[in-house]
């Protein structure tokens, strides 16, 4: 009869999706730093990826100290957010609109994030593995802040400068549109002239 898995394996098996899962955002991230159109979102996303490494070495930590090998399985929640922020960058958007798009992406990604190492850092207390549940906590919280950063930027002023993107074209549009005659208008009618009494005038008859 087989043996039934453990709290200990379902650990084992989540650090390996979230391993996998930093080992593709560590690629997304430099795309998306370089479809930012914001200096400061561009800045963001660059501290990020210098974060995520270092949570790729944390997890190898982890590892060695369960003494497990470091392995990865296939993450399919951050290949799936990935693939969505892949298809945003490819959209024809205009500037200010593709910052507040990469924003959106980003956030999916941590708030996943948030979540897998929450659930990592509990199972790894109650397990009673307190010094992996330290380094995961370093990553939550680095993953909490990279979240906070994103939303004071759209809050700051790039999902303001996204919703008032193409308003001044639009507005000229309407000037234009009231400016050129309607197409619907009746066409003036052209007055004919009066016909003349070309008949010639009776004589008045000479008196006798």
């Amino acid at each position: 009869m087989a043996t039934t898995g453990t709290l200990r394996d379902a650990f084992v098996d989540e650090l390996r999706d979230s391993y996998d899962g930093e080992k593709q955002l560590i690629k997304a991230l430099k795309k998306m730093a370089k479809a930012a159109k914001h200096e400061e979102l561009r800045s963001a996303f660059e501290t990020h990826l210098e974060e995520t490494q270092g949570q790729v070495q944390r997890l190898e930590q982890v590892f060695a100290m369960l003494d497990e090998k470091v392995k990865g399985k296939h993450c399919d929640g951050i290949a799936g957010i990935v693939e969505e922020g892949s298809s945003v960058m490819d959209e024809d958007f205009d500037d200010a609109t593709m910052n507040a798009c990469l924003i959106a992406s980003g956030q999916r990604a941590e708030h996943y994030e948030m979540a897998a190492y929450g659930t990592l850092v509990a199972w790894a207390r109650v397990l009673g593995h307190d010094e992996a549940a330290d380094l995961l906590q370093e990553t939550l919280d680095e993953e909490k802040a990279a979240d906070k950063k994103l939303s004071s930027l759209a809050e700051g002023g790039i999902n303001d400068e996204a919703a008032g993107s193409g308003t001044d074209d639009d507005d000229d549009d309407d000037d234009m549109s009231e400016d050129a005659p309607s197409s619907r208008s009746k066409p003036t009618k052209v007055a004919t002239p009066r016909k003349t009494n070309t008949a010639p005038a009776r004589t008045a008859r000479a008196r006798s």
